[in-house]
């Protein structure tokens, strides 16, 4: 059996996103020895112990929104929310527990949303959704709060359709993943950015914040997320409010 799949069967862990989380994190021990990896097979006799977990979300991504959310003061109280790339439910989470009034859970892929969000009244599960087939037809209402983390795909090309959605005053909080936004030229061994960090936040200002300001958007902020990515790549959070076109 898989060292992941053993904490979330025998109850160690919740989840297999946050098992993973923990042992990468060095929380997880194999016969006396830091795990290796989440995919590490275990014998029947060996010995494992969990000195805790890292967070009580079903993603560590919920740690990231948490940050984005305080430092640009972004509260989705009773707010109409979209989370593209929702995955296992990390961002929605989170909105949930800030007193979202309902979020759509728009990701490309399906069955990843966790059981204990897809099954929140207030969650609108748009698996199988590509971010570019997002319109009025699957979202009817306005979005007053759209947040993002997605992959493999600059959020510039990601963002467009479900900003198109926004009523005037709405709130943008996205993940900015620089593997995805400078191209393969910056990129290094396993995908990391051989950029320097000063340099990587400055091609964000130069690029990102310029485009959101041609889509209406005022820029209100720019943070460093507090958890690397799964990539071990450094990662940033914008903040945003539209103003209107």
């Amino acid at each position: 059996m898989r060292l992941d799949a053993y904490l979330v069967e025998t109850g160690l862990i919740r989840s297999r996103e946050r098992a993973k989380a923990a042992i990468r994190a060095g929380l997880v021990t194999v016969n006396g020895a830091p795990a290796s990896k989440p995919g590490q097979s275990l014998n029947p006799d060996d010995k494992i112990v969990c000195d805790g977990d890292t967070h009580d979300y079903v993603s560590r991504g919920a740690l990231k929104l948490e940050r984005g959310l305080d430092a640009f003061g972004v509260d989705p109280a009773r707010s109409i929310c979209l989370d593209l790339g929702a995955s296992t439910g990390g961002f929605t989470e989170v909105l949930l527990r800030r007193g979202a009034r309902r979020v759509y859970a728009v990701d490309v892929g399906h069955g990843q949303l966790d059981e204990s969000i897809a099954a929140d009244p207030r969650v609108i599960n748009l698996e199988r959704t590509h971010a570019k087939a997002l319109s009025s037809a699957l979202v009817p209402e306005p979005i007053e709060l759209v947040v993002c983390d997605v992959s493999f795909i600059s959020i510039m090309k990601a963002l467009p359709f479900a900003l198109s959605l926004c009523s005037d005053g709405a709130k943008l909080v996205t993940l900015v993943k620089p593997q995805f936004e400078l191209g393969p030229d910056h990129l290094g061994k396993g995908g990391l950015v051989t950029m320097p960090l000063e340099d990587q936040h400055r091609r964000m200002l130069e690029t990102i914040v310029p485009w959101l300001s041609e889509q209406g958007w005022r820029v209100l902020g720019t943070t460093d997320s507090p958890i690397q990515g799964g990539d071990g790549n450094h990662e940033f959070l914008v903040g945003a409010i539209y103003d209107g076109p």
